[in-house]
């Protein structure tokens, strides 16, 4: 049986980050879900707006994570996510679902969460638009506020990113399920304790 070896490799400040992060995109996607279910009522309306100020909470989830990501330590940091020769190698030999090598993030799946966050930014910055056009409120009213002919600009790629966002929210959890059946190592509570876990070379007598 082959042997554990075990690191700290995500710091309290990124690992706070991503908590924060995380709970706020559940969050959108529960009141998302649930307002469009209730459809025009007073509970909808209640919903739409905890929607609009938890999208204010990702909104600086996101600065923060790119502020840290600048500033942090060398696994925080987002050039550790820039990792094109691990792309190319994954896609050119079909090994996207590789055993985790090293420490930090799984080489080949940094382009999947460089293309996350793009989406996160991409459904923030439509959310503010969304909010100014059908609330009244927040950084863009000045420059949008209640125009609801651009509303359908930005509420159908909002509602897209929305979904591509819920799928990578279940294949990530998925994949994280997967890597420590298959390869043995505990992965998912590397967020939580600041630990990775690797094999070793040596064997367990």
């Amino acid at each position: 049986m082959a042997l554990l070896e075990r690191e700290r490799v995500y710091d309290p400040v990124l690992r706070s980050i991503h908590a924060w992060n995380a709970l706020a995109v559940v969050l959108l996607l529960l009141a998302g879900r649930a307002g469009d279910w209730l459809g025009y009522t007073p509970e909808a309306a209640s919903l739409w707006r905890f929607h609009v100020w938890i999208g204010y909470g990702l909104a600086l989830g996101l600065v923060a994570r790119v502020t840290w990501g600048l500033v942090g330590p060398a696994h925080a940091r987002l050039a550790a996510l820039w990792q094109p020769r691990a792309w190319k190698t994954a896609l050119r030999g079909g090994k996207l679902f590789s055993a985790p090598e090293g420490w930090g993030h799984h080489a080949p799946a940094t382009l999947v969460y460089l293309l996350f966050y793009l989406l996160l930014f991409g459904m923030a910055a439509t959310g503010l638009a969304l909010a100014a056009i059908e609330q009244g409120r927040g950084p863009l009213y000045l420059w949008l506020g209640h125009d609801v002919v651009l509303k359908h600009r930005f509420l159908a790629p909002h509602a897209w990113m929305e979904n591509a966002i819920l799928g990578f929210v279940v294949v990530h959890l998925a994949a994280l399920i997967l890597h420590e059946a298959r390869h043995g190592v505990p992965l998912a509570q590397a967020m939580l304790s600041g630990f990775q876990y690797r094999k070793t070379d040596r064997e367990a007598q």
